[in-house]
């Protein structure tokens, strides 16, 4: 079987470029040895999205003050310093690993959309999606 070599379009006129099946512009077939029915379509499968999981670290965690058991944000890079309660003014060791200190969530920014997400403490280690983007992310744990 011949393959086309290139020319005018025998349908609309146009100028092809050589090997098509069909004309670009009227969808004509451009080879006489092809019939409509010979020529398969094939099926569009989309490409499965790559999914990439991506490390993240917490930005820092929401812990209960140990003297007033109010609930304080703080950075994580104040681990093992002294810090002081918004709240109680009580100065106190962050140290989120302490039995002392109650430690209900930690917080991270979501490396696809840059969201801030909150996630029990239980998460830490966990592969999750973030609730913003549909993005995967897997929580390290390992903090410092």
């Amino acid at each position: 079987m011949a393959t086309w070599p290139g020319g005018a379009c025998p349908n609309c006129g146009e100028y092809m470029p050589q090997a098509l099946i069909h004309c670009q512009t009227c969808r004509a077939l451009l080879n006489d040895e092809l019939e409509s029915d010979s020529v398969e379509v094939p099926e569009f499968v989309p490409l499965r999205e790559i999914a990439t999981m991506v490390d993240v670290e917490p930005g820092g965690f929401f812990i209960g003050c140990p003297i007033c058991d109010r609930e304080l944000r703080i950075n994580r890079k104040y681990e093992g310093e002294r810090v002081q309660c918004n709240f109680c003014s009580g100065q106190f060791l962050f140290d989120p690993e302490s039995q002392q200190i109650e430690t209900i969530a930690f917080y991270v920014k979501c490396a696809h959309c840059s969201e801030e997400l909150r996630a029990a403490r239980k998460y830490l280690g966990a592969k999750v999606v973030c609730k913003h983007c549909g993005g995967k992310l897997h929580f390290r744990e390992g903090v410092k």
